[in-house]
């Protein structure tokens, strides 16, 4: 990459950081509200909890107060993930936020386990329940409080492009249908004397330790990297190669560094004709076009020969293509180039994981050596990283 290139990538980087930064104030604001309201209720249930010897609206309470931490804590991983790049991280900060939503949901599991304690102990021992008609009340506006509240994340983390909000806001709604749960038995005890508190909170308890094992796994598959969504992947594609010179492209690699803070380098086929000086514009034309478009930045584009100047090459590119995606485990050929003065072929091929690359090459270099002995070949494996049967698929559809 050349030094303006690098300028462009900076200037990028910059203004994701600016957008990073006023997300980032939404984030906080909406989490301190949060914060206020979970505590006022974790209060105002462990009181009525207490007073009533009812473990379920006590474990929901607890439900609560682990709601407000985990806030407290998005605060704090938000403001980290936020800063600007530096030396030591030229590309920010922003996987911070993967650790810290990795330590909510091991409070939220922590939370679960101790519930579910608690609720078998109850079982074993069971304690009669004594609600008052002010502690009905006091349950009842706690569910009204939370599906206000959950709406409330869910528009907010909407407008900030925050899965983090929008998942608060989908676990308050839970919440609220967890705390009508525990008004409906407090109800039925008082009509009935039938009293459910210590299974209610079990129930509540699973539920708990259902969603933190979920929010671990999730938060574990954007450390580790999982497959770009093939919307993404697409949306990039279709605007590469709707530049008339490019003539496909390939090996989308896209790598994230937080929430909203995608890098990719991909490889695009352009014709045998073309000049440098022709290739840098169109590079940086391409690059400016994506981040536009997508908010992905273009780190890096590599460039595929495609022969244009010889009707044999185009027939050998035929001819081996058919050969090679006669295979169901070669998903796709491409950046073929045949010399035919040097007489060497080159190209690469997209390898499903049903079979070992260094195993399909090698059967591939038969075949294409069968064909055309008089060649050295250059067959180069890729990944499929893109899941290149899904991306097909939906490309078929439209």
């Amino acid at each position: 990459m050349n030094t303006a290139n690098k300028t462009d990538n900076t200037e990028k980087i910059a203004e994701i950081s600016r957008e990073t930064e006023s997300r980032s104030a939404i984030i906080v604001r909406t989490s301190i509200i949060g914060i206020a309201a979970n505590v006022l209720l974790a209060a105002f249930k462990a009181a009525v909890g207490i007073l009533s010897h009812s473990i379920a609206v006590t474990l929901d309470a607890v439900n609560n107060l682990s709601d407000a931490l985990s806030s407290v804590i998005t605060i704090i991983g938000s403001r980290v993930a936020s800063k600007r790049p530096d030396k030591k991280h030229p590309l920010g900060h922003g996987r911070v936020e993967y650790l810290s939503a990795m330590l909510v949901a091991a409070i939220v599991l922590y939370a679960g386990i101790t519930s579910m304690v608690e609720s078998v102990k109850k079982i074993i021992h069971p304690e009669t329940p004594d609600y008052s008609v002010l502690s009905l009340v006091i349950i009842a506006v706690a569910v009204g409080v939370k599906i206000i509240l959950g709406r409330y994340f869910i528009r907010k983390g909407k407008e900030a492009g925050s899965g983090a909000l929008e998942a608060s806001g989908a676990d308050a709604s839970f919440d609220a249908v967890l705390s009508l749960s525990v008004l409906l038995c407090a109800i039925l005890f008082k009509l009935t004397g039938i009293s459910l508190e210590a299974l209610v909170g079990a129930v509540i308890s699973v539920v708990i330790i259902k969603s933190g094992i979920e929010m671990m796994r999730e938060t574990l598959d954007d450390i580790i990297g999982h497959r770009a969504d093939e919307e993404t992947v697409l949306a990039i594609k279709k605007l590469l190669v709707e530049e008339p010179e490019v003539l496909g492209a390939y090996d989308l690699f896209l790598t994230n560094y937080g929430p909203e803070k995608d890098f990719a380098t991909v490889h695009v086929e352009l014709p045998d004709t073309m000049t440098v000086d022709e290739v840098d514009l169109l590079t940086r034309r391409l690059q400016m076009k994506v981040y536009k478009q997508t908010g992905v930045v273009l780190t890096g584009i590599g460039v595929y020969s495609y022969n244009t100047r010889d009707e044999e090459a185009a027939r050998m590119r035929s001819r081996i293509m058919e050969t090679v995606l006669a295979h169901d485990w070669a998903l796709q050929m491409h950046a073929f180039y045949a010399d035919m003065q040097k007489k060497t072929i080159r190209f690469d091929v997209v390898l499903s994981f049903d079979i070992d690359a260094q195993e399909g090459v090698e059967i591939l270099r038969e075949e294409v050596r069968a064909l055309y002995p008089d060649f050295t070949l250059q067959i180069s494996p890729d990944v499929d990283i893109s899941d290149i049967e899904e991306v097909i698929r939906v490309q078929r559809q439209a």
